[in-house]
């Protein structure tokens, strides 16, 4: 079974792996989604986090329909890419009907690392003004906010500082460590949130390379390691680091992988194995520089 630990200070107390609903893609029927979603309840799953953009829309609305009498049993989070007050609010609403619940445990404001675009959503008339209203009225009890690419650990120090959210996400995984300056930067956010009871989810922990020139066999727009041995791996790694959650990759077939290997008994592969594996797998960096819209 997989471990719980407090996420922040919300009171809930989530597994360490977090359903990525990004992997219902577009075109998925509600019969194949049903059959993933109830992978959740077989490994004791109870946390989801969706958004909007996956699957245009489908993800919510798959996860909506399946989870009807099931809604008592997850932690339930979606995210909004708006940067506007009106634009997110009804982006919120939306999602709210997708999902067919009264109300979220968290919304996130989605990979805010563009500065232009940050001082816009957390402005007066930005998005992060639509999720204060939406928890004001009971539509939300906590709000987040995630990052992509490089820039990732500094914008959403750089958050925190600006509001209390109750959540960041961000990548982590063996090769960003090797990155001394997004380490480093990795290193300080994850102490801020400790000292403040703030949730810390992480992305990409199974990513090889980037796709470039190589044919595409995964749903993830990184090629992902595939191996039950890699996976176990790659998500021990990152789970070897106390008090942070994982988030599951976006391909639908390597979700049971992830998931086995969450449950597993605690331990950290050593930076020898790791590199190891880097190297007799060719794995390269996926991020080359700058924030990455998704």
């Amino acid at each position: 079974m997989i471990a719980k630990l407090p996420f922040g200070k919300t009171g809930h107390a989530s597994t360490r792996a977090l359903f990525g609903g990004a992997a219902i893609t577009e075109g998925l029927t509600q019969q194949k989604a049903d059959r993933l979603l109830d992978l959740l309840l077989e490994q004791g799953v109870n946390h989801i986090d969706t958004a909007p953009l996956y699957g245009n829309g489908n993800s919510e609305a798959r996860i909506g329909t399946w989870m009807k009498s099931l809604r008592d049993r997850f932690f339930l989070v979606t995210k909004n890419r708006e940067r506007t007050y009106r634009e997110a609010w009804l982006s919120i609403r939306t999602s709210l009907n997708r999902l067919q619940v009264d109300y979220l445990d968290m919304i996130q404001l989605h990979n805010l690392t563009d500065p232009k675009e940050w001082e816009l959503a957390l402005g007066p008339e930005g998005a992060l003004s639509a999720c204060v209203k939406a928890r004001e009225k009971g539509l939300v009890r906590f709000i987040g906010v995630t990052g992509h690419g490089l820039l990732a650990p500094v914008m959403l120090r750089k958050s925190l500082e600006r509001f209390p959210f109750d959540a960041v996400l961000l990548p982590w995984n063996y090769l960003l460590s090797r990155d001394t300056t997004y380490a480093a930067g990795f290193f300080r956010l994850t102490a801020l949130c400790a000292e403040r009871q703030v949730a810390v989810q992480t992305i990409k922990s199974i990513a090889c390379r980037p796709w470039e020139g190589r044919t595409r066999t995964a749903t993830t727009w990184y090629e992902p390691l595939t191996s039950s041995e890699d996976v176990q791996r790659a998500v021990s790694w990152v789970l070897g680091h106390e008090g942070i959650f994982l988030n599951t990759a976006s391909d639908a077939s390597i979700l049971p992988l992830i998931l086995e290997a969450a449950g597993q008994p605690g331990f950290r592969p050593s930076d020898g194995e790791m590199e190891a594996m880097a190297a007799a797998r060719d794995m390269l960096p996926i991020f080359s520089g700058g924030a990455m819209i998704l």
